[in-house]
């Protein structure tokens, strides 16, 4: 089926060269942070994840989304979710590799990612990551690829593939479950000190990730012949509203957690990213641009009227995409570091070089959530 990627016009050509000079640009400047070490980066002995980790963080949540389609799908016979089904188990694919990528230059000398498979550590939380993430990659592989390769000739999927269905429910909440533990289990940093840090980060991948899946349904539809369906679209939709109230109201826990308690350790990175602390706030403008993305999506989302029109729907999951994205894809992370442990308040800012590395890199799951997707639209219109 691979064949099928490589026919397109002049628009998806186009669109594949665009991105292969953004994974070009990330690669040379990769090449530079190889040599020259993380120190072209913005971080610092106070902040020492960012970008990169924070991506990872955010990824992982959208990969962890496509169980949202495979529960319906073949748990409930959710017949509807036929045709998005693939597209969720693709997007999953694409952002694990992402997440994977994002480690792999977050490490440093790339060496060091051998450390975690020759001398494998059951006590540590990454080792668990790297585990749950790998494994899920292979099985979206295994099960994307059978069931579409089955379609392609016409015949139903092997019965062996059911059991690999199943695991990978539970599998999915995994993935997002170990990455918050990454957070939660660090008693130095008071900010992601909280039991409901994993509720958080399925409420924020649950709405985020099908938010990004509504709009690339849209997009297929746009510029191919295949149609996920207006009731499947519908759906998300609805799954995106009561995920993003959940995301929403589990903030607002922790805020009211933090100032009615009135302790500085929980209180000082909050102020840090909504008001500024000691003079610094270069995140302040991010963070109140998430909360009103928040709020405006909530708006278009609740209202069934605005929810069911597909113009707003798109607006409102593109509201929700970018306010989970500043929020747990750049503030949960710098806002854990800031202040230190020593009440010290260091500042960070992405170079223009670590920019461009997690631009190549989201350009690499793009380019492979591309080709996925042209096999699985050529496939379903065969």
């Amino acid at each position: 089926m691979l064949e099928k990627a490589l026919t397109g016009n002049r628009g998806y050509w186009t669109w594949v060269f665009i991105l292969l000079a953004l994974i070009g640009a990330g690669f040379f400047c990769y090449l530079r942070q190889f040599q020259e070490g993380l120190g072209i980066t913005g971080m610092s002995r106070d902040v020492s994840w960012g970008l990169y980790i924070s991506q990872f963080t955010f990824l992982v949540g959208v990969a962890a989304s496509a169980v949202m389609v495979v529960i319906p799908y073949y748990l409930h016979n959710y017949k509807v979710f036929g045709k998005i089904t693939i597209l969720g188990e693709f997007l999953a694919i694409s952002s694990v590799l992402m997440c994977q990528l994002f480690i792999f230059v977050d490490m440093g000398q790339p060496t060091r990612i051998l450390n975690v498979i020759l001398h494998p550590t059951p006590n540590s939380i990454i080792f668990w990551d790297v585990v749950v993430l790998t494994g899920y990659l292979l099985l979206n592989l295994l099960i994307g690829w059978t069931v579409l390769g089955a379609e392609h000739k016409g015949v139903a999927p092997p019965a062996w593939v059911k059991p690999f269905i199943y695991l990978s429910i539970p599998w999915a909440v995994s993935i997002h479950t170990v990455t918050a533990f990454l957070y939660a289990g660090l008693p130095g940093r008071h900010f992601w000190l909280t039991a409901i840090m994993a509720a958080r980060f399925l409420a924020s991948a649950f709405a985020g990730g099908p938010a990004l899946l509504i709009i690339l349904c849209l997009i297929v539809r746009k510029y191919s012949k295949f149609d996920p369906g207006k009731e499947a679209i519908r759906a998300l939709g609805k799954i995106v509203t009561y995920a993003m109230i959940a995301n929403v109201f589990f903030l607002g826990l922790e805020f009211f957690t933090a100032f009615y308690s009135n302790i500085p350790g929980h209180m000082h990175p909050f102020e840090y990213l909504y008001v500024g602390l000691e003079g610094h706030g270069r995140l302040v403008p991010l963070m109140w641009t998430s909360s009103i993305l928040a709020v405006l999506s909530l708006v278009l989302l609740i209202n069934p009227g605005t929810r069911n029109k597909e113009s707003t729907l798109a607006v409102a999951c593109g509201a929700v995409f970018i306010s989970l994205w500043i929020d747990k894809g750049f503030g949960l992370v710098v806002g854990g570091f800031v202040p230190n442990p020593f009440e010290k308040v260091t500042e960070y800012w992405p170079t223009l070089p670590e920019s461009v590395i997690s631009l190549g890199i989201w350009a690499i799951g793009f380019l492979t959530l591309t080709v996925l997707y042209k096999i699985a639209v050529s496939v379903k219109n065969y």
